[in-house]
């Protein structure tokens, strides 16, 4: 009888470690519904002009027409091209809490922070906006959070090997690379035929 309860002592105690780290994974960025039937992936860097334009653009419109009505969902994947899309990146999962405020904030206020000589300049700029804008995250911890570096390296292997993506921002519809100019018109155009 001893053996069975340390046995099952040993089990249950597995288990919950296991579900602590389960509950511990971070979770990706996702706007709209997630059994939508249509899944846009971009890869996008956070110092990238285009990936900025996007979201000041085309993101705000493809919301109002296609995720706010649940007819597709965005799932925002890093592909960081320098230093400091890297720290950004690392700020924007921080939370992690699945949301897309940070994010979102960075890329349009993108002019605010992406400035200077060195990284160091670029990350004091950083820490200054995320200040004024009372994000509660601690730059530190979150520019050496582990996990989260290999989170973000992960999705910019995935996108290479997978996807071949070599530009930001690259999208990918269903599973299939999106090869028009990036507007509001051509991503209208493909998602209709998807519908």
């Amino acid at each position: 009888m001893k053996k069975l309860i340390i046995i099952l002592i040993v089990f249950l105690t597995q288990i919950s470690s296991i579900n602590a780290e389960n509950s511990d994974e971070i979770k990706r960025i996702v706007v709209g519904n997630k059994n939508a039937n249509i899944t846009i992936i971009t890869y996008e860097s956070l110092t990238c002009s285009h990936c900025a334009d996007f979201h000041i653009n085309v993101y705000p419109k493809l919301k109002r027409d296609y995720i706010d009505t649940g007819i597709v969902k965005i799932e925002f994947r890093h592909f960081p091209l320098d230093v400091a899309a890297f720290n950004a990146s690392k700020i924007s999962q921080c939370k992690n809490d699945g949301q897309s405020e940070i994010l979102n904030s960075l890329y349009l206020n993108q002019q605010k922070w992406v400035k200077g000589k060195s990284i160091e300049e670029v990350n004091k700029n950083l820490k200054k906006f995320l200040n004024s804008k009372e994000f509660d995250v601690d730059f530190n911890i979150c520019t050496t959070d582990k996990k989260i570096e290999n989170f973000i390296l992960n999705d910019r292997i995935e996108g290479v090997k997978k996807f071949k993506v070599n530009a930001t921002p690259t999208i990918i519809i269903n599973d299939k690379k999106f090869e028009k100019p990036l507007n509001y018109k051509n991503l209208k155009k493909t998602l209709e035929k998807l519908i």
